[in-house]
Order: C-alpha cells, then structure tokens, then sequence
C-alpha cells in the first residue's frame, strides 16, 4: 500500500488555513531562537543533523503565553504513535523515525532542551491512510512542560485541529493537565539516573581531554557553565552560545572572562545583593580564569589555534546534560546531583561523614515535623545543597496558596518569604556554589543564603537583604543535618542555634550516639532553654553508600526549658518502609525502593510527633518515658524496656517443637537412635 503522507500533509495544511492558523513549513523558521534549538538537538536519527518538523506553529493563548507546536506526519496504516510497556510513548531511534507522534515529541523535546524562553510545547502526531477506496486521519495531541518534567501529557480525544483555533479552551485543557505521583516520581528517577551517567561521562571526558583542571574547581566550572547556559526569558538575556567562544589567548580577553560576564550578567538580573554577587564571582574565578582552562595549551591531544578548553567543555555539557539539567529545574536540581558532584571534591578522611546529602524522603520528613508554614522563618547552619530551605519554602509557599485567597496578597507574602524567611549557612565555597545554584533554578529564596563558617562568623543577623542588614533573623523553625567531626558530634551548631531562638521547633538528624553522652556539654545546655520532644532512631542504612553512622532524628520545642517530669517521645525507625542499596549503576527506583508501605509509614510518624496519634505500624517500637537533664539519655535503646521473664507462651512454644520433633522421629523411623549432633 502506497504512503498517503505527501496526501494528508497536504491536506493538513489546508485545514490549518481554514482555521486561519498560520504554520511554517519544514525548512521555514518560526524564528532564530527554535530554529537554533533543532539545529542544535540530536537528530531523529540520534547523530548530529539538522531536525525538520513536517509543519510547525506558534499559537499565543488569551494569558499571551507562546506555544511552540510541532507537526510530524505519516502515512500508513498503524503509524500514528508507538508505545512501551508503561504506556507511555516510545522515544526510541527507531520509534521516533517511523511514528508521528513520536517524532514530533522529539521535536518538541529539541524546543524545550536547546531553547532558553520556551517551557512548554504541544506535540501533534497526524496519520492517514487509505482503505477500500476511503481515506481516513487520526490525530494525536500531546502536551509537554519542563515543570512537569517534560513528561508527554495527553491533551484529549481529537477527530481535527479545531482546538488550536480555540485558544481559550486549548489553554484550559492544558492547565487542567496534573502528573501523579507515581508518574511525576518515575520521570524524576528517569532523569536522575540519566543525569548521573551523563555526569560521570563528563568526568571522564574531563579528565581525559583537560590538563592540570583541579578536582574541586570541577564544581565550579560545572555551576558557572549551567548559569551561563541559562539565560533569562523575561529579560531577554540570551544563554551564552558556544560561537561565542572565540579562544583568545590574552590574559584578559578570553574563553574565561566571557563566561565570567553572562555569568555576573545572569546573577545581576537574579537581583542579588552586590555582596553575594562578588562572592560567587570571586569563587568562579578559579575555575575560569585561575585553572588557565581558557588557553587552548590546556587541551589533551594537541594545541589548538580555536577551541580552548572551555569551550570544548561546554559544547559538551550543552549537548549531554544541560537538556536534563533543564527539565530538572523544578526538582530541586543540585540535591539531586549532589552526591555525584561531589565525587569531584577532595574530602579529607576526618570529614567523610560530613559532606553527605540528606536524602529527601527525610529532608521533607523532618520540614513536616518541624511544622513549618508560610509565616515560619527557618534556618539552616550547615546549609549544603539547600535542600531544607528549598523543601521548607515549598512548603511555605503552598501553604501561601491555600490560605491567602487574594493574589497580589499571596504573590506579596511569597516574594517576602524567599527574601526574608529563609536563611542558610555554608562553609565550603564549592558546596556553597552548588546551593545557590539550586536555589537560583528553582525559583531563588537564596536571598540571605550565606558564605561562611557559621560557629566563628555568624551572630544571628541578617547579613543581606535591602533593608534588613543589621536586624536579627527572628527564627522559629531550625533544620539541620550537621557535620559529626565538629564538637559534640554536631551539636555545638545546635545549641549556637537555639539560643538565639526565643520559640518555635528545631529538628535535628544527627549520630544517634550524640544523645547518650557523645555529645558533649552541649546537649546538657540544649535542655536549659530548650524541650526534647522526641527521639527517632532512624534505618542505620539511611546513608548507604555514603556514611556508616547510626543516626537519630532529635526534635525540640525551643525556648522552654526541658521540665524532667514531662515525656519524651521515642521511637525505633529503623524499619521505615525503604529498601536501600547502593549499586553505583542502578536506577534511583533499584536503589530506593518502597517495599513495605514507606509513606504510610513516614506518614504515621508525622501524626505521632505532631499531632500525638497512637501508632499502629510502630506500636511495639514506641515508648514513652522521662530524660534527666544530663543530656546524656537521649537514645531510643536506652529507654527500651526488655523483659526477660518466661512466659507460658514460651514454654508451650517450645513444648510443640520438641513433640513435633519427635513425631518426626517416628516417621522416618529413627526413633531412639542417637541424634546426630549428641
């Protein structure tokens, strides 16, 4: 049977101007910026080619949002789009060259991977074929957007293309679209896995083709090309392109100062304070200036008159990771990248448990136990990646959307809690960089996010902020997962913290061993001006792969002295509902997997702490009892009551075993022999 395409294109296209939709053909642009992108993309064939969508459009919605839309059609019966077992659309080589709808996700892909405006785009697949002497199409709409994940969405059921004339409803149907949860994790382990790899890779090609490039200065290096290659949509700052990169060799025109300017460029219009702008810079600089990565002498294999290193190492980074980088923005993207960045760093032995990220199923555990809501002012002094102050701010910000009914309102009280109600605190420059990058790509809050040693440096004031420099942060939420190599295991950072607190709840993780007289004075002080609530021992493989400590999640009522007679909660975690492992080339899901009702049970002991629910899961692991004010008896262990009176229960247990032992006996007819290990 013939292929019908050149047929339904045609057709297509007539339908499109009956609706008075302007469209552009394969080789016209829509314009330079999605022209760029499918140049720049993976062609359907996966090598490098230009892409040429069949038809392309640009419709703009009611709310003035652009919506690329890429056209792929064919012309056979069963071409119309292919999928895999998930159910989900196959974007295989193989499936994307000979399916509609799977070409045109490709595109669409393209649009929102190597573009730096468009977040969104509708994807269209159109086949048509002829039987018994009739000719029939079928249509299949597909939306995808970076907030979720690019995940393909179906729009609906469609016999035409009348909806891309009815913007109103178009926009509506796009805005109903939701990710489950089991969907919306699923793409982020996809994502997370792949951007694993890709960085490895980049490690390998780093230490490959580049000389002399300091292992820490690779974070750097990665930050700063991620923040150049960002660019800002609503002020029409464009990403820096690799053609701009012309390798000079001048000491002070070069591949680095470029970067270094769309980098300060990107960081002005972020509207940080100056101070924080020059720090960041300054830290930039080793790896872009500093590491000499802009002449090209440093490039393995050869000196080259035109590429510097630098450049290479961005074309490279554009082209494997910053597509995945993007898509990633709305998952909290440095807390995901964390752990394999900082594979890179050079970690001393006395410091190996301390340059660990919390893993988030406990980073958002502990923000619920800290009850944290849109008028919480929280800190953080061992910040890391930012996940607290980012999982703290989400929550702070939903609770925004549903309490405060009036926009401007809620859009006033949301711009002052990512300016004001949020502070963090972060010794190591390279784990500094990768927090504010964090915070940056998901929508800042790194506002009063602070470069310096917070037990030495820090007096409890706001540092930046207009306005606000000499004022005292009035905290009433702390998190934190501090480094055990400090004194009292960490908790020296607790108790700085709490005393400058006059209320308000502090939640801990930290070694468990810490509570039972490891943690020095400072729990004996914690206790003066500050309740124990509650003690959670935590899976002792919470870390695999990573850190070898027992830990326990402490949480505390600040600024009320802790009374001996009142109860402590304390609770054995250990199982938590999670299995863990730590195969270096699994996927996320192999490496955490719920096995045994995980967010029931995480749920369960949230109801406890907060809202003093009786457990169920965890009824035979949980105890009330009373702490002295040592500060030395904080553990789960030390207040387990086990009894070893016999019970008849035993005795009968252990009365059936023996007589079914002997039946045994009997029936392999050795009744009476010796037995065998007498």
């Amino acid at each position: 049977m013939p292929s019908q395409e050149e047929t339904i294109e045609y057709g297509i296209k007539k339908e499109l101007e009956a609706l008075n939709i302007a469209y552009y053909a394969k080789t016209a642009p829509i314009d330079g910026e999605t022209q760029r992108a499918l140049e720049q993309a993976p062609s359907k064939s996966g090598g490098s080619g230009k892409n040429y969508p069949d038809l392309k459009l640009l419709l703009s919605t009611p709310s003035a949002r652009k919506l690329p839309v890429m056209i792929e059609v064919k012309g056979l019966k069963g071409r119309l789009a292919k999928f895999g077992k998930d159910h989900s659309p196959d974007l295989s080589t193989n499936a994307i060259k000979n399916y509609a709808l799977n070409g045109a996700l490709h595109y669409a892909n393209a649009i929102l991977d190597y573009s730096y405006s468009y977040n969104e785009a509708i994807a269209i697949g159109i086949n048509g074929y002829e039987n018994e002497g009739k000719l029939y199409k079928e249509y299949a709409l597909y939306y995808l957007n970076t907030k979720h994940l690019a995940v393909p969405q179906r729009i609906g059921e469609f016999s035409d293309l009348g909806i891309l004339a009815d913007l109103g409803r178009l926009e509506q149907a796009l805005d109903n679209l939701t990710l489950s949860e089991e969907e919306r994790n699923k793409a982020i382990e996809d994502l997370e896995s792949e951007t694993e790899k890709q960085l490895k890779d980049l490690d390998q090609f780093l230490f490959e083709r580049v000389e002399g490039l300091n292992p820490n200065n690779r974070v750097g290096l990665f930050v700063g090309m991620i923040m150049a290659a960002t660019g800002v949509a609503d002020m029409m700052i464009e990403p820096l392109r690799v053609e701009d990169l012309k390798g000079a060799q001048d000491d002070e025109v070069n591949d680095g100062a470029i970067f270094l300017d769309k980098i300060k460029v990107f960081l002005k219009s972020k509207k940080l304070p100056k101070a924080k702008i020059d720090l960041v810079m300054n830290d930039l600089e080793r790896a872009f200036i500093h590491s000499g990565l802009w002449s090209c002498k440093k490039y393995r294999g050869g000196y080259s008159s035109v590429e510097s290193p630098l450049k290479k190492t961005y074309g490279w980074l554009l082209e494997h990771i910053f597509p995945l980088v993007k898509k990633l923005g709305s998952a909290d993207i440095a807390g995901r990248l964390f752990n394999c960045l900082t594979r890179w760093l050079k970690v001393q032995n006395d410091d190996y448990n301390d340059v660990v990220l919390t893993p988030r199923e406990v980073v958002d555990l502990m923000v619920e136990l800290a009850q944290v809501n849109k008028d919480s002012y929280v800190w953080d002094y061992a910040t890391g990646s930012g996940a607290f102050l980012i999982s703290s701010m989400n929550k702070m910000i939903n609770d925004c959307k549903e309490k405060i009914t009036n926009p401007k309102e809620r859009e006033e009280k949301i711009a002052h809690i990512k300016a004001y109600q949020l502070l963090g605190i972060e010794k190591r420059a390279d784990i500094y960089l990768l927090g504010v990058l964090n915070m940056l790509l998901f929508g800042d809050g790194s506002a009063n996010f602070l470069h310096k040693d917070s037990l030495k440096e820090f007096e409890g004031f706001y540092e930046q902020g207009e306005g606000k420099e000499n004022e005292r942060f009035p905290a009433n939420v702390f998190l934190l997962n501090p480094p055990y190599s400090v004194e009292g295991k960490g908790f020296i950072f607790v108790e700085r913290a709490l005393e400058r607190m006059e209320k308000g709840r502090a939640v801990v993780i930290i070694q468990e061993n810490a509570g039972s007289g490891n943690g020095d004075i400072y729990t004996k002080k914690i206790l003066e001006h500050s309740s124990l609530v509650a003690s959670i021992k935590m899976p002792l493989d919470l870390f695999v792969g990573k850190s070898s400590v027992q830990t326990a999640i402490y949480v505390f009522e600040v600024g009320k002295a802790h009374n001996p007679n009142d109860n402590v909660l304390f609770i054995d975690f250990s199982n938590d509902g999670y299995t863990r492992a730590a195969r270096k080339k699994a996927r996320a899901s192999t490496n955490l997997r719920d096995t045994d009702n995980a967010k029931e049970r995480y749920r369960e002991l949230i109801n406890i702490v907060v809202h003093d629910e009786d457990p169920k899961f965890y009824k035979d692991h949980f105890i009330k009892d009373k702490i002295n004010t040592e500060g030395k008896d904080w553990t789960y262990a030390q207040h387990q009551k086990i009894d070893t009176t016999p019970k008849l229960g035993d005795f009968s247990g252990s009365v059936a075993e023996f007589l079914a032992y002997e039946v045994s006996l009997v029936l392999k007819g050795t009744e009476g022999k010796p037995h065998p290990h007498a």
